[in-house]
């Protein structure tokens, strides 16, 4: 008897091992997904799978219709879990970013280096020819296209048109003063020198159709604002949360993407290279010198990052939750329309917390 167990137990070994080799690998559902550049088709996926609260949809739905909202969207490993249009918009419509866009144009920098068209490092004079401020030589100097990234320039930081250099004053040496300010549009100015296009045109080729995006820019009298669906910007979002990749291509190098959504400097740690950042120590915020304690937006994830323009347009990136969430719109407060964080981002968060969680 014990010889047939043994027997047994023998030829079931040689079976079980070749049983398990022979199962085929797992299908993985939760693998990052990119819409086609080419059509509309967009893939989704439930709430239900993700084990979400359903009964709080309607009370976040509610909270952005009554606070503005044009288009709201939620992308959890790159599937549509949340599209939502209210207030007479809808998904072919084409909306402003209003600063949000300063992000795409930090994007656009770093694949100009990565090109080889630029140095971050080197002053805009390099590109621009001396005399592009009003500043005095030796201030104009110090000056480099790092400084445009940071909103470290010193420059006068007043809304003022940019393309006149009577307006681009010394306030602080560069390095010294964060100050949000739309000087950031020289950053276009030099891809557009160093690239000998313009911007438009090199954005479109390298950011625009490589991801599947419509949408302009519009050069307006002081601000250059880029207009698209709620969709597009949805795929910027993407993009930024697989940091800087589409499908196989890296579109921007990851080491400078990170550096994009990491502190560039110290005096104002929740910002990046034009983007904003959450969960750090302390922040500051458009048109205030005041340093404010604690996480940028309290209800959101720690590792937050975001970009933000005025009337409350947003494109959060949640790394650890592998989401991504768009809203555009009117702003939530008419009487404080410019760009400042407000409780809408807190409350916003709260709901969408009650929701994913």
């Amino acid at each position: 008897m014990k010889t047939i167990k043994i027997f047994v137990f023998l030829f079931l070994i040689p079976l079980f091992a070749c049983s398990q080799s022979d199962i085929p690998e797992p299908v993985e559902s939760d693998a990052m997904y990119f819409p086609s550049n080419t059509d509309n088709v967009w893939e989704t996926t439930s709430m239900s799978k993700l084990g979400w609260n359903e009964s709080a949809v309607q009370p976040l739905k509610d909270f952005l219709r009554e606070n503005g909202t044009k288009s709201f969207i939620v992308l959890v490993n790159g599937r549509i879990v949340m599209e939502e249009y209210f207030n007479g918009q809808t998904q072919s419509e084409t909306w402003h970013w209003h600063s949000a866009g300063k992000s795409l144009v930090a994007i656009t920098v770093g694949i100009a280096q990565q090109e080889g068209l630029l140095n971050i490092n080197d002053k805009v004079s390099k590109y621009l020819g001396t005399g592009w401020t009003s500043e005095p030589p030796e201030k104009e100097d110090l000056i480099t296209i790092r400084h445009l990234l940071t909103m470290t320039s010193g420059l006068d930081d007043r809304p003022q048109k940019v393309d006149d250099k009577a307006n681009l004053t010394y306030v602080a040496d560069a390095g010294t003063r964060w100050a949000y300010s739309n000087a950031f549009q020289i950053l276009m100015d030099i891809v557009a020198a160093a690239s000998h296009t313009d911007f438009q045109t090199y954005f479109n080729n390298k950011v625009r159709d490589k991801i599947g995006m419509d949408g302009i820019w519009n050069y307006g009298l002081i601000f250059r604002i880029y207009h698209s669906t709620a969709r597009s910007m949805a795929r910027f979002g993407l993009l930024a949360l697989n940091s800087g990749k589409w499908k196989n291509e890296q579109i921007l190098n990851e080491n400078f993407f990170d550096n994009c959504v990491n502190s560039s400097q110290t005096i104002n740690p929740s910002y990046g290279y034009l983007w904003w950042l959450n969960g750090k120590a302390s922040y500051m915020i458009p048109a205030s010198q005041t340093v404010f304690q604690g996480f940028l937006v309290p209800n959101a994830p720690a590792d937050m990052y975001a970009a933000m323009g005025a009337g409350d347009q947003r494109a959060y990136v949640i790394p650890s939750k592998k989401m991504v969430v768009v809203r555009m719109g009117d702003p939530s407060d008419p009487e404080n329309p410019s760009f400042a964080l407000s409780g809408f981002d807190n409350e916003l968060w709260q709901k969408i917390n009650r929701m994913i969680n």
